[in-house]
């Protein structure tokens, strides 16, 4: 046990430092090794009420929105002063689940999600030179909500499922909203369109694709399509 925790350690701080692309590579590569161990029969499960998930998930919405300026002014007099962002850093979504197994094919449960974005707020001249920088600037969601599972497939090997979540998230952090509030609330939508997980007696690991969403109306989007994969691990009892 001690040496699975290690392994998702180490693999979640290198799935961090990868780029995109390896991630996507690496989460896919997992799922396929969790092919080949062994998952509990249907009627053991049956006897298993309780599961706890623990999971990561990717901010590439998030990464498309908020970057580095492409196009930084260097045509204006030196006495001209620009604001830009910077330095954006990503610290994904860590998660965690809890179902309650009501039916073999079907649980309810709760789940609580955490995501945040920090950047740089850099003063420039016109012709791009840096005046000032600070460095304590940030936001994050956190993301509360019942949750349903539905699992349509279980083999030995391996158990596929979709689920919902329709809870509230909270936005907040270094900046202020039109009323001039740093926190807001807002509603908040999380869909599995296809959940893999592959077991070994009461643990397991999952791989999910999907998409969480918040929205306070059309003008305030907080997520959107974010943490679109998913993967962990969890144990039932």
């Amino acid at each position: 046990m001690n040496k699975s925790l290690h392994f998702f350690a180490y693999l979640y701080f290198f799935l961090y430092f990868w780029g995109v692309k390896k991630k996507i590579f690496i989460l896919i590569a997992l799922c396929c090794i969790g092919l080949y161990v062994q998952a509990e029969t249907k009627e053991a499960r049956e006897l298993m009420k309780h599961e706890v998930r623990l999971g990561w998930g990717d901010q590439l919405f998030e990464t498309l929105i908020w970057h580095n300026p492409t196009n930084i002014i260097k045509t204006m007099p030196e006495s001209y002063r620009y604001k830009y962002n910077e330095n954006h850093r990503y610290f994904q979504h860590i998660w965690a689940e809890y179902q309650n197994r009501y039916l073999s094919w079907f649980s309810y449960g709760v789940m609580v999600d955490f995501g945040a974005v920090a950047w740089d707020e850099i003063m420039r001249n016109g012709r791009g030179q840096e005046m000032s920088r600070s460095k304590n600037h940030f936001f994050y969601n956190l993301t509360i909500m019942p949750t349903i599972n539905f699992t349509y497939f279980h083999h030995e090997y391996v158990n596929l499922y979709s689920g919902l979540g329709i809870g509230m998230d909270i936005n907040g952090g270094t900046e202020s909203n039109a009323k001039g509030h740093k926190t807001d609330l807002s509603a908040a939508v999380n869909i599995t369109i296809l959940g893999v997980s592959a077991n070994y007696n009461r643990w397991f690991w999952f791989f999910d694709y999907g998409g969480m969403y918040a929205l306070k109306n059309r003008d305030t989007i907080f997520m959107a399509k974010s943490r679109m994969m998913n993967a962990g691990f969890g144990v039932r009892f």
